[in-house]
């Protein structure tokens, strides 16, 4: 797990990461509470983009905001492929997709409970 300074909380670290995403024009952004549902984090975020090249490209600037902004060093995988990006920013993981491989993971409808879908307000 990534370490995170104490000072940061999740809710600090999941506001950036979701500015990071919008400013990279990250698609159908949404952001799941897993608390009570999970102790490995307690945000997941899942993000589209249009294609690898942009899924790379939001996968790498978020890494280095986070850095450069909150000191946290992330774990990410993925990101050479361009299909899936999976980012560990401790308290929370990120997921960023292509739209087709999003669609046919649906990892939303693994983690929300119905009526819960709720798309990030960016």
């Amino acid at each position: 797990m990534t370490d995170i300074p104490e000072q940061i909380s999740s809710d600090m670290l999941l506001e950036g990461i979701l500015s990071s995403l919008e400013d990279d024009k990250a698609e159908d952004v949404v952001s799941i509470d897993l608390h009570g549902k999970s102790e490995m984090a307690d945000f997941m975020v899942i993000a589209s983009g249009r294609s690898s090249r942009q899924v790379a490209s939001i996968s790498e600037k978020l890494t280095e905001r986070l850095k450069e902004k909150f000191g946290v060093a992330c774990k990410i995988e993925g990101k050479d492929a361009g299909d899936w990006v999976l980012i560990d920013a401790g308290d929370i993981i990120v997921h960023v997709f292509r739209p087709e491989v999003r669609e046919f993971y649906q990892l939303e409808k693994m983690w929300m409970s119905p009526g819960e879908a709720v798309v990030a307000k960016l």
